[in-house]
């Protein structure tokens, strides 16, 4: 099985806590899925919008235009539907339906040449929180260059 990441959502695991993960089959066109096996998609301002506790669509994930694709070329923005079982369908709306919880995209990628997406139901963080964390991995990183200095 390989698997080949195209894109990932870099400021994720920063910007919320991740509850629990999902993979997720798209629905494309066929310049689509070509622009992203060229790596040419960005999940920067993407999330993923439950209707009716039925489907699951990915929200504002930019996927570039394929230049060879001429007159029959893809909206870039257009809302692109998730495949899920029904019961992780129901389950991710009971869980949005709460106060703070979102479903976000982690990142794509090509599994047998298939492109999935990983998406997480996410609770966001505190300024205060983020904070710590920042605080806590610089502590880490300064614990490791000291041992590292003195040959441990």
């Amino acid at each position: 099985m390989s698997v080949k990441v195209v894109a990932t959502n870099r400021k994720a695991k920063h910007d919320y806590d991740i509850l629990d993960t999902y993979e997720a089959g798209i629905v494309l066109r066929g310049s689509e899925i070509k622009s992203i096996r060229a790596g040419n998609i960005s999940l920067k301002e993407a999330y993923v919008n439950i209707e009716d506790g039925r489907e699951a669509w990915l929200i504002s994930a930019h996927v570039a235009p394929y230049d060879h694709a001429s007159q029959f070329n893809h909206d870039p923005n257009r809302p692109r539907k998730l495949l899920l079982h029904g019961s992780e369908i129901r389950r991710l709306w009971d869980e949005v339906r709460q106060k703070g919880v979102t479903i976000i995209p982690l990142r794509v990628y090509l599994k047998n040449g298939m492109a999935k997406v990983e998406i997480a139901m996410a609770k966001g963080k505190k300024l205060y929180d983020k904070r710590a964390a920042i605080a806590k991995r610089d502590a880490e990183r300064e614990i490791e260059r000291q041992l590292r200095q003195r040959g441990y």
